[in-house]
């Protein structure tokens, strides 16, 4: 870990101009010539998604993270302990992606 001495802020490695450096959001710069960097990251998994088909959905204005739609639709399923409050789905109503609300 490097720290900018501009700001104190933590200084993030890139590659810039086919150089190392490190690089804070203050726009401090500096050179990393023994830097490798190396790029890794968890794998996301798959969320389950449980839909009643049988059951009414409301649509509500939520904007929809995949296509920025405004219309989605909305439900509740009590997908944990009974103590646990429901866990919300919404589904986009133009690109129908689902993801969960956990507000």
């Amino acid at each position: 870990m490097k720290f900018c001495p501009k700001c104190r802020s933590l200084m993030m490695p890139r590659k810039e101009g086919g150089k190392n450096i490190f690089s804070c959001s203050c726009g401090y710069k500096e050179g990393a010539e023994s830097l490798t960097i190396k790029e890794s990251g968890k794998k996301i998994e798959e969320i389950a998604v449980v839909h009643n088909e049988d059951s009414v959905n409301v649509v509500v204005e939520v904007e929809c993270p995949k296509c920025g739609n405004r219309e989605a639709e909305y439900w509740e399923v009590q997908t944990r302990s009974a103590d646990e409050p429901a866990t919300k789905f919404h589904k986009c109503t133009k690109c129908k992606h689902t993801w969960r609300d956990y507000s």
